[in-house]
């Protein structure tokens, strides 16, 4: 059995919170996020029962656990999205974990528009001193962050941003993607990032000369959404796939190796 430290969860859309990208911003006061040693997430060795196409029936017999969905930028609890908590489950099959995500939230979906879309980030502590608040919390500028100036302020990011992304199809890592060497993904928006802070996030494979990692994309995922009704499978054409403002539940399921060859990356969050 693996125990999981998710270090960071968030879940932004137009739709549910619309929390836009921004270049900079200024905190009023003092404020602490410590995160907690004790939380930990249980991921049970289940091989060959988890198929990633949005579809959450083959998580059901499997135990979830609850989290509250706070705004990344200021977490403070009076800003606690107000339709539910989010519902995270985790197993592995010794090779990959999974993750499935839901959270309820009314459907939003413009094509091409990832601010009028739902988007879903999972954030793992790698470096010691690496905090929840301000993404690693290195104190260095953009032009200063290397692998030496935030040493120990590491932290891996798994961001899915659906508005190019069909429903109920596989996003992330892919051939095309793989072979420029970095973890983007051109096709869907499910990219492999790692961060010092808010400010000096660089895709898997990229960012300062003092950057060394030879990553790629890692992930892999699929989206869906309790108001869809055609499992047979949607192609772009169908888009925006249900109407808009309908009630229900977004449906994330993803996957990543235990190991990979991204010495930044290498798995201190996924332990057994």
């Amino acid at each position: 059995m693996l125990r999981v430290l998710v270090f960071f969860i968030a879940v932004a859309s137009y739709g549910l919170t619309r929390i836009e990208r921004v270049d900079s911003h200024e905190e009023s006061g003092e404020w602490h996020c410590d995160s907690d040693p004790g939380i930990r997430i249980q991921a049970e060795f289940k091989p060959g029962i988890i198929t990633l196409d949005g579809h959450v029936d083959d998580w059901k017999d499997i135990d979830g656990s609850e989290f509250s969905l706070l705004p990344a930028l200021d977490p403070d609890a009076d800003k606690e999205y107000n339709s539910g908590k989010m519902t995270l489950k985790v197993v592995h099959d010794g090779k990959e974990a999974f993750f499935m995500l839901q959270v309820n939230g009314n459907y939003a979906y413009t094509k091409g528009e990832n601010n009028k879309c739902p988007s879903v980030a999972l954030m793992f502590q790698i470096g010691e001193n690496a905090t929840y608040h301000r993404m690693g919390g290195c104190e260095e500028t953009p032009d200063k962050c290397t692998n030496k100036t935030c040493h120990g302020h590491e932290v891996d990011i798994m961001h899915f941003s659906i508005g190019n992304a069909i429903p109920g199809r596989l996003y992330g890592g892919n051939p095309v993607d793989k072979r420029e060497g970095n973890g983007g993904d051109r096709f869907g928006h499910l990219v492999d990032v790692y961060a010092w802070n808010p400010h000096c996030r660089y895709l898997d494979g990229l960012g300062p000369s003092g950057n060394d990692t030879s990553a790629q994309n890692d992930w892999q995922g699929a989206w869906w959404h309790s108001c869809l009704v055609d499992h047979s499978g949607f192609v772009e054409e169908d888009s925006p796939y249900a109407s808009n403002s309908q009630k229900g539940t977004y449906y994330f399921e993803f996957s990543r190796p235990l190991r990979t060859m991204d010495r930044i990356q290498q798995v201190s969050s996924l332990y057994s």
